[in-house]
């Protein structure tokens, strides 16, 4: 008899949602649009959905079903109004605070060790890449996690457009800066702008993944529009939001977090239940929108394409 062993994040083909019941839903979804602009969709005021987006034509995109979940999709209501964003306040009432992020004109700084820095237009990068829809999970280092329908395209077709020089060992990105857009960069006592990293290997793999939709549409503001990183074997703060600039770099970068409290925070933050951060364990999630708490995989249950990157970092602290 012949055995099929699973990846751990892997489910059997007969427990995934069908394809046509998640589309249908969607479309439903894109029918309220046409309620007008006083109208409310999944629960999110209308200035905060994608209609007015000149990239909207281009959701939803077709899933790429390499990636599949071993639980339910997250409800678009639940993850809209729960995040963290911290340029807009330390609440988790996000989206009640965004309505001042500006998502057009938005331009991209692509500099460093590159073959020849340049300026781009996210709609203009749009037309370079083929976004698709991956389901991932996204665990918070606070201890809870959703999943989610992302749009966007593979961090490595970024990689290759901006044409890195052989001496970029890492990649740092930069959020916005600007207290007018953002006004909780206002309080000092934060390293703004926003900056998070990868090493060139972790941006070679095929799960890095650059957001610029969700749940068939184009991000929400809150969700960190229009443009964020996904990296979801790390903890949710590596996947910067609302990304400005992206350098290639020889030395590696410090990170926000990193900068406010080393003590707490490192730069590989990869999910491990066995490490525990110093003010609480990781050894469970609570999976939101569920009320269950589930034990926390090693790697975020990922670790069947990650491992191997940090096979040979021996006394490193790759797990904070």
């Amino acid at each position: 008899m012949h055995y099929v062993k699973r990846k751990g994040w892997e489910i059997p083909e007969r427990e995934a949602t069908p394809e046509a019941i998640f589309l249908n839903r969607r479309a439903l979804l894109g029918a309220g649009a046409g309620l007008g602009a006083g109208a409310i969709l999944s629960g999110l005021p209308a200035q905060a959905q994608s209609a007015q987006d000149p990239s909207a034509g281009l959701y939803p995109a077709r899933r790429n079903e390499t990636y599949k979940l071993d639980r339910d999709l997250t409800p678009e209501k639940v993850n809209s109004e729960y995040n963290n964003f911290y340029e807009f306040g330390g609440h988790k009432r996000i989206f009640t605070a965004v309505d001042t992020l500006k998502t057009r004109p938005w331009t991209i700084k692509i500099d460093g060790l590159v073959e020849q820095p340049r300026d781009i237009g996210i709609d203009d990068l749009l037309k370079q890449v083929q976004l698709e829809e991956r389901l991932y999970r996204l665990r918070c280092v606070e201890a809870w996690s959703m999943t989610i329908p992302w749009t966007g395209f593979p961090l490595k077709a970024l990689v290759d457009l901006a044409r890195p020089l052989s001496s970029a060992k890492y990649i740092r990105f930069e959020t916005f800066l600007d207290p007018k857009m953002g006004p909780a960069q206002k309080q000092s006592w934060y390293p703004w702008p926003y900056v998070e990293g990868l090493s060139m290997a972790e941006a070679a793999n095929d799960l890095s993944f650059m957001v610029t939709g969700a749940y068939g549409k184009p991000l929400a503001k809150q969700f960190g529009a229009p443009i964020r990183l996904h990296v979801p074997w790390k903890y949710g703060f590596k996947s910067v939001k609302s990304i400005t600039r992206i350098s290639f770099v020889e030395a590696q970068p410090k990170n926000f977090w990193q900068s406010l409290q080393s003590a707490e925070y490192g730069f590989w933050a990869n999910v491990n239940p066995d490490v525990a951060h110093p003010r609480w364990s990781q050894a469970t999630e609570e999976v939101l929108g569920t009320g269950n708490r589930v034990p926390t995989l090693l790697y975020n249950g990922y670790g069947d394409y990650v491992a191997d990157i940090y096979k040979d970092m021996q006394g490193q602290k790759i797990f904070f």
